[in-house]
């Protein structure tokens, strides 16, 4: 029996209709930015596997401080203990943020680094005696992960709406003038502005200007409120700086990462605050602990290959090949301007299709199937077809991509 008839009777897949969808790719193995199927095919992947891989797949360095890290300690309870390479990374970690973030929080992911920094905000206010600060102003078109809270910070969306009875009121903003107006109706009642500087992504890559997330973070410190940046898709090279805030030359006062942390190896989260949010929770009395956790924090095997991802930005020109990946998507996109609206920021091509239809459009799963015949792994976000590979891929291999994707939507 193949591995997709054996994957069909047992398993339930993400996002996905399950008595409508294709069958899924056996994926066997893969090396770089290909993926090699069970049936001899050769795939390359565009979609960074969900955003994630940023060195390519099975990178030797990686592998090797997995192993490593493996031998010595694969886990262990962060409540009372911790280890080296925990300390390690986020010593590593504040040399490389925006200045002034202080304390690294760990988690498991994106949802949950979000969901983090939401409890972080509306705790700092309470144990700062002001527990009416408990409303979140958000983006429209906002996605920030699947959790509750992260749910209610997002777009109401086909991805929120089934779970509408659990989700808290947020504010929506459409820009800087409205996101004022809305701090200046309530300024005692705002804990934190939530984005995605730069980008939103699974909102539609919505690319904002440098000029925008620099106004959010003056109108945050005007209102005397906190800013929450997620960067679970931006961070770690993805927009063509480390960190999108840097684009601004802002630093928030709590930002959220994941994905290419551990560069697609394991799950790991990081919320990062400042030493005020931190210092805020520091008290004689126990009630003002940030009550938050979970069993794999801090795992010793995710840290270390984050530490070895990170060892790579340092040791080789990783932002300079994400530079020369965006002037050759610049390029390559260019066709596309006849049929949507091409945006390309870093590491990130997309276009904006004309149809409208927005996630649901059916032209989503038909395009991939297309792109796929070809020998390319891309998931359109329903009209919004983006290109999206690991930092690795070459010149040849992303000239090749771009002409699959031209000649499928041309």
């Amino acid at each position: 029996m193949s591995l997709t008839d054996r994957d069909r009777a047992v398993l339930w897949h993400p996002y996905t209709q399950m008595l409508t969808a294709t069958a899924p790719l056996p994926i066997l193995r893969a090396e770089g930015v290909w993926l090699y199927t069970e049936d001899g095919r050769r795939i390359l992947d565009g979609i960074s596997s969900w955003w994630v891989n940023i060195h390519g797949h099975s990178h030797p360095k990686l592998n090797a401080a997995l192993a490593a890290q493996a031998r010595e300690l694969e886990h262990v309870v962060f409540a009372g203990c911790t280890h080296r390479p925990a300390v390690d990374l986020a010593e590593r970690l504040i040399e490389l943020l925006p200045k002034g973030l202080a304390r690294v929080f760990y988690s498991d992911n994106g949802s949950t680094a979000v969901e983090v920094a939401l409890k972080m905000a509306i705790q700092y206010w309470r144990n700062l005696g002001q527990p009416d600060r408990r409303t979140f102003i958000t983006l429209h078109n906002a996605y920030h992960g699947d959790t509750v809270g992260a749910m209610s910070a997002s777009a109401d969306s086909v991805f929120t709406r089934a779970f509408e009875p659990l989700l808290f009121p947020v504010e929506r903003a459409r820009g800087l003038d409205d996101m004022e107006q809305r701090l200046r109706d309530a300024p005692d009642s705002v804990a934190a502005i939530l984005i995605e500087p730069m980008l939103q992504g699974a909102g539609g890559m919505i690319m904002w200007p440098a000029e925008f997330v620099a106004g959010v973070r003056r109108l945050c410190d005007r209102y005397g409120t906190l800013l929450i940046a997620d960067e679970v898709l931006t961070g770690f090279g993805r927009s063509g700086k480390m960190f999108a805030c840097e684009h601004a030359g802002v630093t928030p006062d709590i930002i959220c990462l994941s994905k290419a942390l551990t560069a697609g190896y394991l799950p790991l989260g990081v919320t990062a605050a400042t030493a005020a949010i931190y210092d805020a929770f520091l008290s004689e009395d126990r009630a003002k602990t940030f009550f938050h956790g979970h069993s794999y924090t801090a795992n010793p095997l995710a840290c270390a290959v984050a530490l070895a991802s990170l060892d790579l930005f340092r040791d080789e020109a990783v932002l300079t090949n994400v530079l020369r990946l965006e002037q050759q998507l610049r390029a390559g996109f260019e066709p596309l301007r006849e049929l949507g609206h091409v945006r390309v920021i870093g590491g990130v091509g997309a276009v904006e299709l004309a149809s409208g239809k927005g996630y649901l459009d059916e032209l989503g799963p038909r395009l991939a199937g297309a792109f796929l015949e070809r020998g390319l792994l891309l998931r359109p976000l329903g009209n919004v077809v983006y290109f999206m590979p690991p930092y690795s891929i070459t010149e040849s291999e992303t000239a090749w991509a771009l002409e699959q994707i031209v000649s499928v939507l041309g």
